[in-house]
């Protein structure tokens, strides 16, 4: 895993919009309509060339395919592996209950989008059938990264945690949760490693390490919910045996939609838990209104030597184009927390596409928002090379 030490590196945190006719494609072959598959992977192919060379003219240094191909970043998964069916009844968190109004504007802003709160369900044993896909995804994003017009000097691929896929597509088959986690760890661990034996980073998106706190496990305390992370996180690190850390990267979130967010849980409460993960890097969430104050948590409780921090410091939820002044003083700030600017890569908060629909950031400002990361970037570089 390259780190910053000549300048500060730029990346993203994976999805990135699939635009048309792609996104329609996706969610028809999710609803069981009869797509033809050649179809998907011809549109996917021109639209992943489409978003590497974005990332190119942005100056993205650590780049991937958007995740094109895929309708969800975890929802995906029961296209590729068996013991899937019926639907989860995941709860609604206790803010869309609050803010009735917000709710309903949030779902008429989205009114199509790839399943989320209604996912299939466990009902059967898991088994990984997904190895052509997988297979296909790699290729495709091997052959447009070898583009002489790419910029990026590495490449990562994204992978749903196995505690966001327990905690979305919910148990309905096993004795206990732990075995359900069990199950997905045996399978998952398969994904895992042929995407690193492809030659890729290793970006295992776990958005159940904080997001959940206010969704399944919004009854809990804190300090339960601080067990529940360390479950999934020995869960995840089970899944990485035999990877190298330096080979992978984790990205935690508070959940990508935009609205209030005020029942999130501290960042204090779920860093402990979280530096036990045997990752390279971390990704934060530092930019939005909700976690822009959290540098004084990371400072108080800094990652281990061996782990670089990918702090968010563009907003994944707002079509506001941040300064670069912004995004570079983000970065300091961050620096100064950990005291180790090589250590620091800086990144987006979360996906700009996380499903198929469930975009709030235009695509036009997606790309300048990537531009501006760039140009902080360099600003940062500049003050804290000389």
């Amino acid at each position: 895993m390259k780190l910053s030490t000549d300048k500060i590196l730029t990346t993203h945190a994976g999805s990135l919009p699939r635009g048309e006719p792609l996104s329609s494609l996706l969610i028809d072959d999710e609803d069981g309509k009869r797509i033809d598959p050649k179809k998907i992977d011809e549109v996917a192919d021109e639209r992943v060339a489409y978003v590497m060379e974005k990332e190119a003219q942005a100056g993205i240094d650590i780049a991937n395919d958007g995740e094109q191909g895929r309708v969800g970043f975890q929802t995906y998964v029961p296209q590729r592996m068996s013991g899937f069916g019926g639907v989860s009844s995941r709860p609604y968190g206790k803010e869309f209950i609050e803010f009735a109004k917000f709710t309903e504007r949030m779902q008429a802003r989205i009114p199509k989008t790839s399943k989320v709160f209604d996912a299939p369900e466990a009902i059967g044993e898991l088994s990984y059938r997904g190895e052509a896909e997988l297979q296909k995804e790699i290729d495709r994003s091997l052959r447009n990264a070898s583009n002489p017009n790419a910029h990026a000097t590495e490449r990562f691929m994204n992978a749903p945690s196995p505690g966001v896929i327990a905690t979305t597509m919910m148990n309905a088959y096993y004795e206990s949760d732990q075995a359900y986690l069990d199950a997905i760890v045996r399978e998952m661990s398969k994904e895992y490693r042929a995407v690193v034996d492809a030659g890729f980073v290793l970006q295992i998106d776990a958005p159940d390490l904080a997001m959940e706190r206010v969704l399944l496990y919004q009854d809990l305390t804190d300090a339960e919910f601080a067990e529940k992370v360390e479950q999934h996180v020995d869960a995840l690190n089970a899944a990485l045996e035999g990877i190298p850390r330096d080979r992978v990267r984790l990205h935690v979130c508070w959940g990508n939609w935009e609205g209030p967010h005020c029942y999130d849980v501290a960042m204090e409460v779920v860093l402990p838990p979280i530096y036990q993960a045997k990752v390279g890097a971390v990704g934060l969430e530092f930019a939005n209104p909700r976690r822009q104050h959290e540098t004084a948590a990371l400072k108080k409780n800094p990652p281990p030597p061996e782990m670089a921090i990918i702090p968010g410091v563009i907003d994944s939820k707002s079509n506001f184009i941040e300064h670069p002044e912004v995004v570079a003083q983000r970065i300091e700030a961050v620096v100064d927390a950990i005291g180790d600017r090589e250590r620091v890569i800086a990144g987006v908060d979360c996906g700009f596409g996380t499903f198929v629909g469930w975009e709030w950031v235009a695509e036009d400002v997606v790309w300048a928002k990537l531009k501006t990361l760039r140009e902080g970037a360099d600003l940062a570089t500049s003050r804290l090379w000389g």
